[in-house]
């Protein structure tokens, strides 16, 4: 984890180094290893230096290739590097004195802007090809790397971080209100805006290509949900799934440092720490790092049985966090101006805590099992192909043991899909009935088979202003937004899909980026290794869902490898009440003054007494509201803090003082 930072003037006015240079130090954070700039004329390039792998420490950006023609500032970890290495031609040297920079750059030479299809890992780069006089910038498959631009008509800048655009004084600070809808609708569906109109995300798995003439945007690698995989037995697909598995982890291990692991205690980290562990062991290298939260006051939050059980497995550092000691307030401004924008997530003050302990630890590399559930998938649109083929017998199977394991109603479970699909030929007659039973169907689904919530109503409707609902058409938007949900998806594979391409995932690997950023620590996913993605979409659904039990290839391939209380368990904690323990015990009068008074600056977009209605309703009664209306307040929360907190008429950046200060440093 680095920062890059990036100017082209397409009216062809030189670069001046003090602009770089403010910037740069605004993303001092994410590189206190060191800082390079370049520039000549319209165009010029900056870095800020992290150093976490061996070859780090032989690099230094931005470079330049041999001739000259090509300069390259990249923040990037390339998990092929023996592949690239060989294929270009670079084994002259010891393959630590190559640094991934060197590869990204000789890959352009080799295949232009065709390189990043021959990229495996987490990156965000930029080159000036001097020849071409054109800028090519691309980010990674999922978009682990951000990567932020502003475009006019006279000028392109990039930075990996939107407080380094706003620097700059031609980057108007226009506030995104569709934007703030979406937000505070819970639609994360579009991959490249901002809260600010002038500056967008480039997408994952995207490229630009800027000239003077202005930019062309092209995607160059996507899913393909039409592939499939079949083994011949459940053993072979397990030992496939372990074998991408374990590389995906042993090659994101690379650290000239202590390595760390979040253990919640959770199927996906634990899954991600004993695998680790393993290979750490087995190359005599120093003890893995890692890092828990525990819950005294919150029982219901408290992992440790699990936690100990992976603990007890091998030779681990463990460190805790005590969870419940906490306010979700505790350091909010911090996390506010390191994440540029609201934030969704009600448990980052958790992480950035868990963030911190690392740190102490000397980590500069800690391995995460988020989203294991998205990636391998929990296959449960198994049941819709089956009932689909009408092959009941192997339905009534099927939700026999999800309603085993689920704790649900087998013949309500049965009669839901029954129902639909033999009345289905009468249904597909009529767009309108079709489309109204599947909204319904996602709707109970979510409702009540897994979510098991009776208030089915958006929890938002009641929350957003009538007028900017009005205004922005935020209705229809979310009706659209609905219609392309996983819920409502044909079958396991298209529900899959849906979940691995939806806009969510790289808002949440930014989220995580942008709070891991000043506590000097890469924070690495192998669950969202492009190999380890491919391989669990194509695979049979049984695989996914049988008898009941959900991401079973991933169950099957940890036998011998995670604890089997761990590898069975079904169930997961779920933080909410720590949340609300954390705001009422510690925080009760912040928060009373954000919300009845500091909510006056959202008054254009929030339902202000229906906010405070709620807020009475949650002091009161906080173990009666729906978790989707704990979730509403927190972003109707999140989007007043930064409201307060961020001048939209010029002035000062909020933080400017306390960067120059050292405050917002972790």
């Amino acid at each position: 984890m680095s920062a890059i930072i990036g100017i082209f003037y397409f009216d062809g006015r030189p670069v001046e180094p003090r602009d770089l240079g403010a910037m740069s130090k605004t993303l001092a954070h994410r590189g206190p290893d060191g800082a390079g700039a370049w520039h000549e004329g319209p165009v010029g390039l900056a870095h800020r230096m992290l150093r976490a792998t061996p070859e780090s420490f032989h690099e230094r950006l931005p470079i330049a290739n041999k001739t000259g023609n090509l300069i390259l500032t990249a923040d990037a970890r390339l998990d092929n590097r023996d592949e690239l290495i060989s294929t270009l031609d670079l084994s002259d040297r010891p393959p630590e004195w190559i640094s991934d920079g060197e590869l990204i750059l000789r890959a352009y030479e080799k295949w232009g802007t065709y390189c990043p299809e021959k990229l495996l890992g987490d990156f965000a780069f930029a080159v000036w090809d001097r020849g071409r006089q054109l800028l090519f910038c691309a980010r990674d498959h999922f978009g682990v790397k951000p990567f932020y631009y502003y475009c006019s008509g006279r000028s392109f800048l990039f930075a990996s971080e939107i407080k380094a655009l706003l620097r700059l004084s031609e980057v108007r600070r226009r506030l995104n209100e569709e934007r703030v809808g979406e937000y505070l609708a819970g639609m994360f569906d579009d991959k490249a805006a901002t809260f600010y109109q002038d500056i967008s995300r480039l997408p994952p798995a995207h490229s630009l290509l800027v000239r003077r003439a202005g930019k062309r945007l092209q995607s160059y690698w996507c899913l393909d949900p039409s592939r499939e995989i079949h083994l011949g037995s459940d053993e072979a697909y397990a030992e496939a799934f372990r074998d991408i598995f374990v590389e995906a982890v042993r090659c994101r291990l690379r650290s000239a440092f202590p390595v760390g692991s979040s253990l919640s205690g959770g199927l996906d980290s634990s899954s991600v720490t004993c695998v680790a562990q393993q290979w750490l062991a087995q190359n005599r290298t120093p003890r893995l790092h890692t890092f828990s939260l525990i819950f005294d006051e919150v029982a219901q939050c408290d992992e440790r049985p699990f936690i100990h059980r992976v603990l007890a497995q091998g030779e681990f550092e463990p460190h805790y966090i005590h969870g419940d000691r906490i306010g979700p307030l505790t350091d909010v401004h911090r996390i506010l101006w390191h994440q540029d924008e609201p934030f969704y997530a009600p448990g980052l003050f958790l992480s950035w805590a868990l963030f911190g302990a690392a740190r102490e630890q000397g980590v500069r590399v800690l391995m995460d099992g988020h989203d294991g559930d998205g990636t391998v998938s929990h296959g449960h649109g198994r049941l819709d192909e089956l009932a689909q083929a009408r092959r009941w017998l192997t339905l009534a199977r099927e939700a026999q043991g999800s309603a085993k394991v689920y704790g649900l109603s087998l013949w309500r479970l049965l009669w839901s899909y029954a129902r639909y699909y033999e009345l289905q030929p009468i249904i597909s007659r009529s767009p309108a009935l079709q489309q109204g039973w599947r909204l319904w169907q996602a709707v109970r689904q979510q409702a009540s088979r897994w979510h098991k919530s009776s208030d089915i109503r958006p929890a938002w409707a009641a929350l957003i202003h009538p007028e900017f609902v009005h205004r922005i058409g935020l209705a229809d938007r979310f009706q659209v937004w609905q219609r392309n949900q996983p819920a409502l998806a044909q079958g396991e594979r298209e529900m899959h899909y849906r979940t691995l391409m939806a806009g969510l995932q790289p808002f949440a690997l930014e989220v995580f980026d942008k709070a891991i950023a000043p506590f000097s620590i890469e924070l690495r996913h192998p669950f969202w290794d492009k190999r380890l993605v491919e391989f669990c979409l194509a695979l049979p659904s049984e695989q996914k869902l049988d008898h009941g039990w959900s991401r079973l290839v991933l169950r099957r391939a940890m036998a011998g490898i995670v604890p089997v209380k761990v590898q069975w368990r079904v169930d997961k904690s779920n933080f909410l009440p720590n949340f609300s323990h954390g705001l009422l015990a510690f925080e009760r009068e912040q928060l009373e003054e954000i919300v009845l008074k500091d909510i006056e600056v959202a008054t254009d977009y929030l339902d202000v007494p229906a906010i405070q209605e709620l807020y009475h309703r949650f002091v009161l009664q906080r173990d009666r509201l729906s978790s989707r209306e704990v979730l509403a307040m927190w972003r109707a929360i999140s989007l007043v803090l930064w409201l307060r907190d961020y001048p939209w008429k010029g002035g000062e950046l909020y933080g400017d003082r306390e960067q120059e200060e050292g405050l917002p440093h972790a």
